[in-house]
């Protein structure tokens, strides 16, 4: 066992590392926060000042993590946008966002740009983690050439893994100690280092034979999500025609007890995850000479939903007589999903733009989003309506985008005119349309 191992295994062992996270948003916050509980000293680094500050005031901005956790952790969990302060930690945990570029293929601007503010300040003996979800090939292609030119030979005195992010915002079944965690190192003993500091915090760890095989396993994982989606948002569009409700079919399809798993419909996919992972991937194929047709299907049928929603509202008001050119139409849950306030890739901002661009006049209303903030779909400079009688009443339509547990259903259906259920959240009567 080399020397830098180790001691570095002993200070896992005594919780005497010390555990740098690049990037606090809502994968890297929980995980620092989970070091920082089993007792760690963490360090948060990001390079956006008012993250930092509200962490030293003990101030949550994600709704789903308490400020009860950050006073908890005052003492071992600090932030900064310092990235001098990397060279004190034994291991650098990356967890900042791999979106797509216009052209949709895979934009590393910000793994690259944080390996380059972290390369001056690595040293021997230290552990760098990617948890950013990417191509098979970035850990050993993009990370591990710039790192040894520095002079730090990986597997010898400096430990290389990738280890993707599993985070499910505001699910209380899963957090971060519960959720099985993937791992795949560049060297053998960069895998046993690895799995020796995320085994102090995660229940179950799972070793897999190298780096791509991790990347590949993180995004095998969204594309199954994306494709099932897919099917079942086509389904829902031919079940429709048919006069038949597609929750009710894929209901009973799940009292089947093997070989099926439910995936429900609605106006799209959102998240930081679905929507881009699976082009990740294609585009690697088409370097490999194969065509990914059956992702790329998914995402075709996936990045069709919010015209097919505004389709419904438009025939659903024509039904009344009315145009969708300056209806008043009012947008239910801004959110990619309940519960949170996490609005990246909404579907909901595309139905948005489109009702704006057909010349509706769109509100919304999202308890967990107050104030839309300016999103790369525009600068909408809204508000979320407080829903009473009048409000709700005072529209021609009422869409349900995000099924918000905050809803009061009977509320809704009791006082708008109509309703565009997309979510299967109502129940069948004349002022309610399924889409």
């Amino acid at each position: 066992m080399a020397n830098h191992e180790e001691e570095f295994l002993t200070k896992i062992e005594g919780r005497k590392a010390v555990v740098a996270v690049v990037g606090l948003g809502y994968v890297g916050l929980p995980l620092a926060l989970s070091f920082a509980e089993v007792g760690f000293q963490v360090l948060g680094l990001d390079v956006d000042e008012a993250k930092v500050k509200k962490i030293g005031r003990r101030e949550s901005y994600i709704g789903h993590i308490s400020e009860g956790r950050l006073r908890e952790t005052a003492n071992l969990f600090s932030a900064s946008t310092d990235f001098h302060l990397a060279s004190q930690a034994d291991a650098i945990i990356v967890c900042v966002p791999t979106p797509l570029t216009r052209e949709r293929e895979p934009d590393l601007t910000y793994v690259e740009g944080t390996l380059a503010a972290l390369l001056d300040h690595l040293r021997p003996g230290q552990l760098l983690s990617l948890e950013s979800t990417t191509y098979p090939g970035t850990t050993e292609e993009v990370l591990r050439p710039p790192i040894e030119s520095r002079g730090l030979t990986v597997g010898k005195d400096f430990f290389l893994v990738y280890s993707p992010e599993r985070e499910d915002p505001a699910n209380p079944d899963f957090q971060t100690q519960t959720i099985p965690k993937v791992l795949g190192g560049s060297t053998e003993s960069s895998a046993r280092v690895g799995m020796a500091l995320y085994g102090q915090v995660v229940g179950r760890m799972v070793q897999v034979s190298s780096t791509r095989a991790a990347e590949l396993t993180k995004l095998l994982e969204n594309i199954y999500r994306a494709v099932n989606i897919g099917l079942v948002n086509e389904l829902k569009v031919v079940a429709t025609r048919m006069g038949l409700d597609i929750h009710e079919i894929i209901n009973a399809a799940a009292t089947k007890p093997f070989g099926f798993t439910p995936f429900y419909p609605g106006p799209g996919i959102g998240g930081h995850c679905i929507p881009i992972d699976p082009f990740y991937l294609t585009w690697k194929a088409r370097g490999y000479g194969v065509h990914t047709r059956f992702i790329e299907l998914a995402g075709e049928i996936n990045a069709g939903m919010p015209r097919y929603v505004v389709d419904k509202i438009s025939f659903a008001l024509n039904e009344r007589r009315l145009p969708l050119k300056g209806s008043r139409v009012l947008l239910l849950g801004v959110a990619y999903k309940k519960n949170v306030d996490d609005m990246r890739e909404s579907p909901s901002l595309e139905v948005l733009r489109l009702l704006v661009e057909a010349g509706s006049q769109v509100d919304y209303s999202d308890p967990h989003v107050p104030l839309m903030p300016r999103t790369r779909k525009g600068d909408f400079g809204l508000r979320s309506v407080t829903l009473t009688p009048e409000s709700l009443g005072s529209y021609d339509a009422v869409v349900l985008l995000t099924d918000h547990r905050a809803f009061d259903k009977p509320f809704i259906h009791a006082h708008a005119k109509l309703v565009i259920d997309t979510r299967g959240a109502f129940p069948d009567s004349p002022t309610v349309v399924k889409a």
